[in-house]
């Protein structure tokens, strides 16, 4: 004779085990430090843990009973659908106790890179799949990081060489080029003697002395090259900056395409020497002015101004270009490196141009312009060496 109580003691007590066994799981699932998702044959999720809510941005309230496809971009969307088509056909096997690489997305739109391994079992309730999945975002950060890293030393490594074959390019040009001026000087002062007998036009001691300017005028850009790319301990002196500029606007336009940008200098009276490592604010200025060359060469109207002034107990330069400005979003980054906005840069120079001009105790600030202005870049150093770098706050503001 059936015992209705005992039947149902026992009822209970398996839904109280069926319950406490879900419980248990339930918990496990949530601790578990990557994203697990369950779903059934229909490809709709049954369990969602606290880590794909993390991951993905929805809460699983949000997700249960939804088609796994809320969290694929489309494209990959496309191939699941047909892929559980073919599966379900063929029981060919591409992802199951396999794994691989896929991409999820957030509900934000973001595109996550994420390695997916998934396991199949048959339960009462039919086939259902468990997916476990790993957040490779920091891992692939990591990898362009060092990819990065070793483009770079590899460009430093060229870079090294090219200095090397600067120098001695240099110095082997600066004797024939010395030699070259010392011929020209002496063939002008012989012209010069028959323009007086009246045997030789007038005109040819003009051009003599025109061309013995220009070699004197390549001499100097020689030397300027050695002392911008010797290798050498920091050595700071005091340095009239307006001065400083001025060679190196001359040195800076050398090989560049400037020669149709027209460039306005203008120096303020009374500034007083400043004391600085003269190479190390070169490279600063260079990198400036052709940052500069390069943001109005498609720019209507070319014009660079340099201003050198001083503010308080700063003395500044500033370098205004006519081009479009910097585009807001590149603001942020714009002193960070590897963040170039030039094609074929790496975002080095300018990161290392502020790093220069903070060691100085000063700093190298942006107005980022735009709108019909220019972007103006500030180069801020202190009057009076300082104990401990400072950081003021320039007439344009980063």
């Amino acid at each position: 004779m059936s015992d209705p109580v005992g039947q149902s003691s026992r009822l209970a007590q398996e839904l109280q085990e069926q319950t406490l066994s879900e419980s248990r799981l339930a918990a496990v699932l949530d601790t578990a430090v990557f994203p697990i998702i369950v779903m059934d044959e229909q490809a709709r999720m049954l369990i969602f843990n606290k880590a794909c809510e993390r991951t993905f941005g929805y809460s699983a309230e949000e997700a249960i009973g939804r088609n796994v496809k809320m969290i694929m971009p489309p494209e990959e969307a496309n191939r699941h659908d047909q892929y559980l088509l073919n599966y379900y056909a063929t029981g060919e096997k591409k992802i199951i106790g396999i794994g691989r690489r896929v991409r999820g997305a957030h509900r934000d739109g973001t595109v996550i890179p994420v390695e997916l391994a998934v396991g199949e079992a048959m339960t009462p309730d039919g086939r259902q799949f468990i997916g476990i999945m790993r957040d490779l975002r920091a891992e692939v950060e990591a990898d362009e990081r060092a990819n990065a890293l070793q483009t770079e030393l590899i460009r430093f490594a060229r870079i090294n060489a090219m200095d090397e074959m600067g120098a001695a390019l240099a110095h082997e040009l600066n004797q024939p080029l010395t030699a070259v001026m010392l011929y020209l000087q002496a063939v002008n002062r012989a012209a010069k003697k028959q323009v007086e007998k009246g045997s030789l036009a007038p005109e040819i001691t003009e051009i003599l002395g025109k061309a013995v300017n220009e070699a004197d005028r390549a001499g100097k850009i020689i030397q300027r090259m050695r002392r911008f790319i010797e290798k050498r301990e920091t050595e700071r002196q005091k340095v009239l900056l307006p001065d400083l500029v001025d060679e190196t606007i001359e040195f800076a336009i050398v090989g560049a395409r400037g020669h149709d940008v027209e460039i306005v200098r203008r120096h303020e009276d009374g500034l007083v020497p400043v004391e600085i490592d003269q190479v190390q604010i070169q490279q600063v200025l260079v990198n400036l002015m052709r940052n500069a060359l390069e943001a109005v060469r498609v720019a209507v109207v070319k014009r660079i101004l340099v201003e050198t002034f001083r503010d308080e107990q700063w003395e500044k330069v500033s370098v205004t270009d006519s081009g479009a400005g910097v585009p807001p979003e590149l603001v942020p980054d714009l002193f960070r490196a590897f963040s170039s906005r030039t094609k074929g840069g790496v975002g080095l120079g300018l990161a290392i141009s502020r790093t220069i001009a903070q060691s100085h105790g000063g700093d190298l600030t942006v107005d980022p312009g735009g709108g019909g202005r220019g972007a103006t870049f500030t180069l801020a150093l202190p009057i009076e060496r300082p104990l401990a770098p400072r950081h003021p706050t320039g007439r344009t503001g980063e």
